[in-house]
């Protein structure tokens, strides 16, 4: 019995021994299946930086996908914060056509990311790990983009230009050199002594203000480069700001994410150059409009050299304005430029307007009556018909004089018809002429001249209206001027009034400008 007990325990005990083995055995297998899947960092000291970026980014020990989290004290899930700074490098003129200038800027972006942090593991290592494009790759970044993005790419020749850099502590720090079309609304109410405001617009694309907020550095978040020219604009200042943009259904901003973003920007204030608009507009459709008043040196009746340097003024300053315009957008309100268009316009065509006119006037062939010679006079004799200006003298209306001298004419003519040729009377008429023979010859001045209606012999008696009203009553006396002199009189008026006009339109319009 005591034999048969001992075999069945020696084979209980070789059983357990069997089994112990065994599993420590397996324990060891699966020991190296996972020290194969995930790499040790004991010995990080050691490794080199490829091979330690390698083991880091491990994915037993890192995920891509998955932003830095981190926890407060009451264990409330973080946002990450990425420090945002940017180096202009240069900066194109603004395409006032297409509303949008070229940038070309390095974007830095900097996060703290604690998976990377290797003081731990590796405390003898204190240099940085620096890398390019195939770092960055192996990282979890930010999603940055341009809200007023036209067109953007990554700057670099054999590889693109970023920079990737990993600090002891965890801290990363992407450099990107990119160039970017970014659109720019402008405002040309003062073209050209506009001032256009353009801004840069960083915004966050997959995460929303409870995952990821967009900060400027605390020292100087947008620098420039000192050797960066503009040859249109000047560069008078810029600023930037920190806002949340709101994304939902209707706005989508984002894609299909609801929810409020974090938003960078920077606005640059450009003032816009004139030097080379005073010299190619301004000043030569200053001395186009000089020219047109050649013509008043000119005799009125001198129509082709007027007509020719008239028309010629105006297209040589269409066509200079023309092309000024040529890159500015179709817009509907009127800009200050087109106000000097118009005002130079204006009195080109009033030189052709007062040729016209004095051509007009000396070409007349009578002799015009002014009650008095001065600007008003001269004016008014020259619109007004000559009926209603004798009537605004005083004087009998032609009308009335017209039927005065006709009725003592026909009175005259009957009292003719009924005498011979030698005065004696007819005698075929048997009424109250031939019982008065010697009938009164009335004597009377027409509406333009003196003249006596009817001449007769010495023996009439000659009878003077005119002579009995004038001597009640002296009416006004008229100045005759010829067509010829009314014209020369308005030419030498026009050398000084479309100067003196231009000089008041320039005061005006130059105020406008500085000062408004």
């Amino acid at each position: 019995m005591k034999y048969l007990y001992f075999v069945h325990t020696s084979k209980v005990l070789l059983l357990i021994v069997i089994c112990g083995l065994l599993q420590t055995e397996i324990s060891a297998v699966n020991d190296t299946i996972v020290d194969e899947n995930c790499p040790s960092l004991a010995n990080a000291g050691s490794l080199q930086y490829t091979e330690l970026i390698q083991r880091m980014t491990h994915v037993c020990r890192y995920d891509r996908l998955e932003r830095p989290i981190e926890y407060d004290s009451t264990s409330r899930r973080l946002p990450i914060v990425v420090k945002t700074r940017i180096y202009v490098y240069l900066l194109q003129n603004l395409n006032s056509d297409l509303l949008q200038f070229k940038t070309h800027a390095l974007l830095q972006l900097s996060f703290q990311d604690k998976r990377l942090a290797y003081r731990d593991f590796a405390p003898e290592r204190r240099e940085t790990i620096v890398g390019q494009k195939h770092l960055s790759e192996r990282l979890w970044l930010p999603h940055i983009f341009f809200a007023n993005e036209r067109e953007s790419s990554i700057l670099g020749t054999d590889e693109k230009d970023v920079l990737t850099s990993i600090s002891r502590d965890g801290n990363v720090i992407i450099s990107t050199r990119l160039q970017a079309s970014l659109y720019c609304w402008m405002n040309f109410k003062k073209f050209p002594f506009d001032q256009q405001y353009c801004s840069t617009v960083l915004e966050s694309w997959m995460y929303n203000t409870s995952d990821l907020l967009l900060e400027w550095e605390a020292h100087s978040p947008i620098s420039f480069d000192p050797d960066m020219r503009l040859t249109e604009f000047n560069l008078v200042q810029f600023w930037h700001n920190t806002t949340v943009v709101h994304s939902d259904n209707i706005n989508m901003r984002h894609g299909a994410f609801e929810g409020n973003y974090s938003s960078l920007s920077f606005t640059v204030s450009l003032q816009r150059e004139i030097g080379f608009y005073l010299l190619d507009y301004y000043l030569p459709s200053m001395m186009i409009v000089a020219i047109s008043w050649v013509s008043f040196w000119l005799q009125a009746d001198a129509s082709p050299p007027r007509i020719m340097l008239g028309t010629s003024t105006m297209l040589s300053f269409i066509t200079l304005s023309s092309s000024q315009s040529k890159t500015l957008p179709k817009v509907s309100y009127i800009k200050v430029s087109e106000v000097w268009f118009i005002g130079c316009t204006f009195f080109i065509f009033g030189s052709l307007v007062e040729f016209a006119f004095v051509n007009t006037i000396w070409r007349r062939k009578e002799n015009i009556e002014l009650k008095k010679v001065n600007s008003k006079y001269i004016i008014k004799s020259t619109l007004t018909p000559r009926p209603s200006r004798r009537q605004l003298g005083g004087s009998l209306s032609n009308e009335s004089r017209a039927r005065s001298c006709s009725s003592l004419d026909n009175i005259v003519s009957s009292t003719e018809s009924v005498r011979n040729g030698n005065g004696t009377v007819n005698p075929g008429f048997n009424n109250y002429l031939t019982v008065h023979p010697n009938l009164p010859i009335i004597r009377t001045e027409c509406a333009d001249n003196v003249s006596v209606c009817s001449e007769r012999s010495t023996n009439d008696h000659v009878i003077n209206i005119d002579k009995d009203q004038k001597s009640e009553k002296d009416p006004p006396t008229f100045t005759t001027m010829t067509p010829q002199e009314i014209a020369m009189w308005i030419d030498r008026r026009s050398r000084l009034l479309f100067p003196g006009m231009f000089l008041a339109f320039n005061a005006l319009y130059w105020t406008f400008v500085y000062c408004f």
